[in-house]
């Protein structure tokens, strides 16, 4: 559940904030000036998915806040005051995420926070996106590792690229000269060694020629086994 903090001496403004998100589903919690709210932040940074942020309060304002927080959270930060003046709301979104005049009407207020969360979850990262997987074998793109049965083989990177390509494009039949343009990056050179890292791919993980498969004549194909 998305947490959001209602940073706002206005206790009545606070309150229509925090009762229109809580009807949306959202978690909420309230801080009425900016040392509680910058004290609450700097425990629960790790928790708090976005920040409404009132400019005008007394002793801290929202601009100075904000400034103090943003590198300790990266969460939207959404300024809300009463204040009209352009310089306000060009600052506001030059340190902010965005800005809302009171008085706003809710519905566009709630919309304006779901589409920041949107964006947010569309933004993260997912550890998942880099793993390929067919059958035993595993690879992961980011870290530039295989696995087999959940072991870590060492390949080398041009290996890595290699089988990388190979997994991308299972079940497709790949000419050598396809391989050698795409992973070594360029159509000049020995298309040999197309033939050498793929037999030192199979001597790693693919000992049986269970996966990589030789087309004579043409080229190299990964076959997607299921186990």
């Amino acid at each position: 559940m998305s947490k959001i903090l209602i940073v706002d001496d206005d206790i009545a403004i606070a309150r229509l904030i925090s009762d229109a998100l809580e009807d949306e589903g959202f978690e909420t919690d309230v801080a009425c000036d900016g040392e509680s709210a910058m004290a609450y932040i700097l425990e629960n940074s790790a928790d708090i998915s976005l920040i409404t942020l009132d400019i005008m309060m007394p002793g801290m304002s929202g601009i100075d806040l904000c400034k103090t927080v943003r590198e300790k959270v990266d969460c939207p930060i959404i300024f809300v005051s009463a204040k009209s003046k352009t310089i306000d709301a060009v600052l506001g979104l030059e340190i902010g995420d965005d800005y809302i005049s009171k008085p706003f009407v809710v519905e566009e207020f709630v919309a304006r926070v779901k589409a920041h969360l949107r964006r947010e979850q569309r933004n993260a990262p997912n550890p998942f996106k880099d793993i390929i997987r067919v059958g035993d074998i595993e690879i992961n793109k980011a870290s530039y590792e295989v696995r087999k049965n959940g072991a870590v083989i060492p390949f080398s990177t041009r290996e890595f690229q290699l089988l990388q390509y190979l997994m991308e494009n299972a079940g497709m039949v790949l000419t050598r000269e396809q391989i050698f343009a795409h992973v070594w990056d360029t159509e000049f050179g020995d298309i040999g060694t197309v033939a050498v890292n793929i037999k030192g791919i199979r001597d790693k993980i693919d000992p049986s020629n269970e996966y990589i498969k030789t087309v004579w004549g043409v080229g190299y194909k990964f076959v997607k086994v299921y186990k």
